[in-house]
C-alpha cells in the first residue's frame, strides 16, 4: 500500500505538500479521479480521490477514514546518539518500524556526539511509518543532558539498561503498561550517572548476556517493550 503523509489533514488541508505531490503526479502518474491512501501521523488512515493533479499541489477529497488500532502499553526510549550518525538514523528507522511512541536523545559524559539535528531523523521516522503501514508518528525529542532529562520525565516504569552481567533482572520480566528505557553511549553510562538515574527512580535492568552496541541495545529494548500484551 502506497501511503502519503499530510499532518495537517485534521486542520482541513486537503492537498499534498510539494514533495508528496511530485511523487504522486510525476513518479506514480496518478490522475484526477484516482484513489490514494493517506495518514496524518496522529493515528488516522484516510482514503481520498484526487481532484487536481498538480505536481506542486496535488488536491484530493476525503472519502473515508478509520482510526489505527491502538496498541497496549507506551514505549519510550531515551538514547545517546552514536558518533556515526548513520547508526542513529538506522535505530530511528527500525524502532519506528517495530513500534515506538517516543524517542528522546540524551547527552552523557561519554557521548561522542555532542550536537544532533533532529530534522533528518524526523524524515527517517516518517518514511519508516509509511513503510510499515502505520498512522502514528512517534515523538522525536531534541537532545538534552542526562541530568536535565532525569528531571523532566514522569513515566511510571523507568529502567536504565546498564552493562552489568551480574544483574539478574531482565527488562522482559519487569515491563508493564508504560515504560521508559535509558540506553547509554558507546562508552556506556558512568557509575555516577547510573547512581543519579537510580536516585531518580530508574531500575537497573539487563538486556541479556551480550555487550551490545548502542543502537542494537536500543532496538533490543524496543522489541522487548513490544512484547507487552
Amino acid at each position: 500500500m502506497q501511503l502519503f503523509y499530510q499532518p495537517e489533514l485534521v486542520n482541513g488541508i486537503h492537498h499534498l505538500d510539494a514533495d508528496e505531490s511530485r511523487h504522486a503526479i510525476k513518479v506514480l502518474r496518478l490522475k484526477i479521479g484516482q484513489g490514494i491512501n493517506l495518514i496524518d501521523g496522529g493515528g488516522t488512515f484516510y482514503k481520498a480521490t484526487i481532484t487536481n493533479e498538480n505536481h506542486r499541489k496535488c488536491e484530493f477529497e476525503i472519502t473515508e477514514k478509520r482510526e489505527e488500532a491502538k496498541r497496549a502499553g507506551y514505549r519510550h526510549i531515551a538514547i545517546a546518539p552514536t558518533k556515526n550518525l548513520d547508526r542513529t538514523e538506522w535505530f530511528v528507522e527500525k524502532a519506528v518500524e517495530i513500534g515506538v511512541d517516543r524517542i528522546s536523545f540524551i547527552l552523557t559524559k561519554n557521548s561522542e556526539r555532542k550536537v544532533l539535528k533532529t530534522e533528518r531523523l524526523v524524515k527517517k521516522a516518517i518514511s519508516a511509518m509509511k513503510q510499515s503501514i502505520k498512522a502514528s508518528l512517534p515523538v522525536i525529542d531534541e537532545m538534552k543532558s542526562l541530568k536535565e532529562f532525569l528531571k523532566t520525565n514522569d513515566n511510571e516504569n523507568k529502567f536504565i539498561a546498564y552493562v552489568d552481567f551480574d544483574n539478574p533482572i531482565e527488562l522482559k520480566s519487569v515491563v508493564a503498561e508504560s515504560n521508559l528505557v535509558l540506553i547509554g553511549p558507546e562508552g556506556d553510562f558512568t557509575p555516577d550517572e547510573v547512581e543519579l538515574a537510580v536516585e531518580s527512580g530508574f531500575q537497573n535492568v539487563s538486556l541479556g548476556q551480550s555487550r551490545l552496541r548502542t543502537e542494537t541495545a536500543g532496538i533490543a529494548a524496543v522489541h522487548i517493550l513490544n512484547l507487552f500484551p
